[in-house]
């Protein structure tokens, strides 16, 4: 007994143990997606992709997904996004979430579909496969990775405006199987095209966007709610489908145990999802069928009501429905007999001529041997009322020649009508940059609607910490909503820093996937007014190089420090040594050296230029009187500031003489020689400073007021370009040495 009561206790640990484990893998599921919106097409641009995908994305991150998503993208960068996302899945681990919605132009060729990118050219049917991107190239990678739910959505099948051929594309999107964990969703049914909405968002897009935002539905729920309100709001003119393999229980929002109770509860909406078609009114069946989408559904009511005005639009429907399986079947098979097998069923159908492009692939006649093996398909033939509708390259539900009668409003019973503030959306503002998605003011959600608990929230998130309150893009605020349905239980609001619709712009975005931040960032450097303006502290401060805690280029490994713990520009390769009475830059090109107010004004005193035993160096005007005010002060550190008379023994002896901003330390092997006179003639005569000095003399580049301060190793010393002058040396503390050789002092020792 006692070792039965130890294993029922070791037994509940490990229960608990595997419960707490349990719960702490749930809290690190991933939510993750993909969102491209092409809408700038060459041939024409289309109205609502660019919102709708802004739509979707602001949803998807309300749920709790940290989406990336781009508009109007080309080959190169859909391709690169898609690759670095699939990249960001793999690394989430197993369990995640994906969801990839692509809205814009799409196309299928040869039983595949595929996804324009805004620079494709399409000429003729073979440009497909080569400007295009193949869907099942991204679905295939995506269901090889173990994620627990795949979710594509394609908002794409619109009427193309390829240039006519002789041999036709089929129109829309071609019925595909989904592999295990996904579901594909399409905005049209197979083989049928979308009307293009005006804007500012399409019906679908925003009909998608509704239903994920009630909490507690389930995705077939979803998907079907979806596809009854477009119904509705197109008039009949759109039919969206989906097909499923996600056994998975998911939800985009769990629904609070306190939440209003659903008008229609969900035992009552089961039953009705059992019900006989004929239970139903016509008005009710037609939506019943509709709801269901079912190839029996749509002949239950053709057996039930074969003469109501519906009837003829369900035809339409199944007609549709029925090519799109037998080309489904065909293609999979793959052989001669399978294409002929479809031409026989189908002359003029919308996949004719990609059965032919087959048939010449296999080097087969177009026409059928007089005998071979007819494929048996799923479906039976059409009957003739059907090849009206199929007997072109696509369906339009809303194609005036066959005058169909607008589809009844749907009952409560099967779909609520829609939240008064979901009705009629705002158009977003402008997109703020390069390949962003627009970012739609969010409609807040009612409090009891909240994302799981056990996802991982999206890094810094601002819809997602305010799915209850109302993002103001005019104004950058996220306000806490007053009404009834609201209070602000995760969020947190915009600080007073983020003025401006950009700022607000900048923090609701949806974030670009990193080959495209890369390359809007180039293109946004490319083009004119996109480029940063000067910084307005250099233009009125002259911030030196070296500021704000930068340092400088080494020098022999090591920099120079002032004595401000700040590093000097290099002249001729060498540090420049700071002036101890060098205070600051006054207007632009001056160097302030005065004492008192002088110093920081600008206005300091300016001193000739050093002589050579009592004589100027040139009779003519001085350098400062040649450059005019703004020449620099140029004093001596020694004898108090005033200038110092060098001896012919000091330049024997290679007194160095360094120019301003060089002590003698920095640059020692410059010294000064005997200067000489031109054509014979006495030092000082008619020499100017170049002469007296040589072209072996580090040269110093003077600032005029006209030009900016350029701190680089100036080029060879040219006349005609700049002037040289003499500049004090560094002032010696402590080893003064003693002046000698004249009237009443010693002599110098030699």
């Amino acid at each position: 007994m006692r070792m039965l009561r130890k294993f029922l206790g070791f037994f509940a640990l490990f229960l608990v143990v595997a419960a707490s484990a349990t719960g702490a893998f749930a809290q690190q599921q991933k939510r993750l997606a993909f969102v491209i919106g092409n809408a700038a097409y060459p041939s024409g641009a289309l109205a609502t992709p660019a919102n709708d995908a802004g739509l979707i994305a602001q949803t998807l991150q309300a749920a709790g997904f940290d989406v990336v998503g781009a508009r109007d993208v080309d080959q190169e960068s859909l391709r690169g996004a898609y690759r670095d996302f699939l990249a960001k899945v793999s690394a989430a681990g197993p369990d995640a979430i994906v969801f990839v919605y692509l809205a814009g132009h799409a196309a299928q060729f040869e039983g595949e579909n595929y996804f324009l990118p805004v620079d494709a050219k399409i000429a003729n049917p073979a440009d497909v496969p080569i400007q295009a991107v193949r869907v099942s190239d991204l679905t295939r990678p995506l269901a090889a990775l173990p994620t627990k739910v795949n979710i594509i959505v394609l908002d794409a099948a619109r009427p193309n405006d390829f240039p006519q051929s002789d041999q036709p594309l089929a129109g829309g999107l071609a019925l595909v199987d989904p592999d295990p964990n996904m579901l594909i969703a399409f905005n049209a049914a197979p083989g049928t095209a979308a009307p293009e909405g005006k804007g500012p968002y399409g019906a679908y897009a925003q009909a998608l966007a509704e239903m994920m935002r009630d909490g507690g539905l389930s995705l077939e729920d979803l998907f079907d709610r979806t596809r009854l309100r477009v119904n509705e709001v197109t008039q009949g003119a759109q039919v969206p489908w989906d097909v499923s393999k996600i056994d998975t229980p998911f939800v985009f929002f769990d629904r609070a145990p306190d939440a209003p109770a659903p008008k229609v509860s969900q035992a009552e909406s089961q039953a009705d999802r059992t019900r006989e078609i004929r239970d139903f009114d016509a008005h009710d069946a037609y939506v019943a069928a509709l709801d269901r989408d079912t190839m029996g559904g749509y002949e239950d009511f053709l057996v039930a009501y074969p003469h109501d005005p519906m009837a003829k639009r369900v035809r339409a429907i199944i007609a549709a429905r029925r090519e799109a399986i037998t080309w489904r079947q065909t293609w999979m098979r793959d052989t001669p007999e399978a294409y002929w097998s479809y031409l026989e069923r189908y002359p003029h159908g919308p996949h004719a001529w990609d059965a032919r492009r087959r048939l010449e692939h296999f080097d087969a006649a177009f026409e059928p041997p007089p005998s071979f093996s007819v494929i048996v398909y799923d479906v039976p033939p059409p009957p003739p009322e059907e090849i009206v509708y199929v007997d072109r390259p696509v369906l339009y539900f809303d194609d005036p020649d066959f005058d169909f009668d607008p589809p009844p409003p749907v009952a409560v019973l099967f779909l609520p009508p829609p939240p008064p503030d979901f009705v009629v959306l705002a158009p977003p503002p402008p997109p703020i940059g390069v390949f962003v998605l627009p970012s739609p003011v969010f409609v807040p959600m009612p409090r009891w609607f909240n994302p799981p608990r056990d996802i991982v929230p999206p890094p810094d998130n601002i819809i997602f910490n305010n799915i209850h309150n109302t993002t103001v893009i005019n104004n950058t605020t996220i306000n806490e909503n007053g009404n009834a349905q609201g209070g602000l239980t995760t969020g947190q609001q915009l600080t007073a820093g983020a003025v401006g619709l950009g700022a607000a712009a900048l923090a609701t975005k949806v974030g670009l996937p990193p080959l495209l931040q890369k390359r809007a960032a180039l293109q946004q450097g490319k083009q004119p007014g996109l480029v940063a303006p000067l910084s307005k502290t250099l233009a009125t401060e002259h911030t030196l190089p070296g500021a704000n805690g930068k340092t400088l280029p080494l020098v022999n490994g090591k920099t120079v420090p002032l004595a401000n713990g700040k590093t000097l520009p290099l002249v001729n390769g060498k540090p420049a040594v700071a002036d101890s009475r060098l205070k600051t830059l006054g207007k632009q090109g001056e160097i302030v050296t005065g004492q008192g107010t002088g110093a920081q004004t600008g206005k300091g005193k300016f001193h000739r230029l050093p002589t050579v035993n009592g004589m100027p160096v040139a009779k003519g005007p001085s350098v400062q009187d040649k450059l005019g005010k703004n020449n620099p002060a140029i004093l001596s550190d020694q004898n108090g500031g005033k200038p110092k008379r060098f001896t012919r023994k000091d330049l024997a002896a290679g007194a160095a003489l360094a120019p301003n901003g060089q002590g003698a330390g920095g640059d020692s092997g410059k010294k000064f020689h005997k200067p000489t006179g031109i054509g014979g003639a006495q030092a000082g005569t008619e020499a100017n400073v170049q002469h007296n000095l040589k072209v072996n003399k580090p040269n110093v580049q003077v600032l005029s007021r006209q030009e900016k301060p350029q701190f680089h190793a100036p080029p060879k010393f040219q006349v005609q370009q700049q002037e040289r002058r003499l500049v004090q040396q560094p002032k010696q503390q402590g080893n003064k040495r003693p002046s000698c050789g004249r009237p009443g002092e010693p002599p110098c020792k030699q």
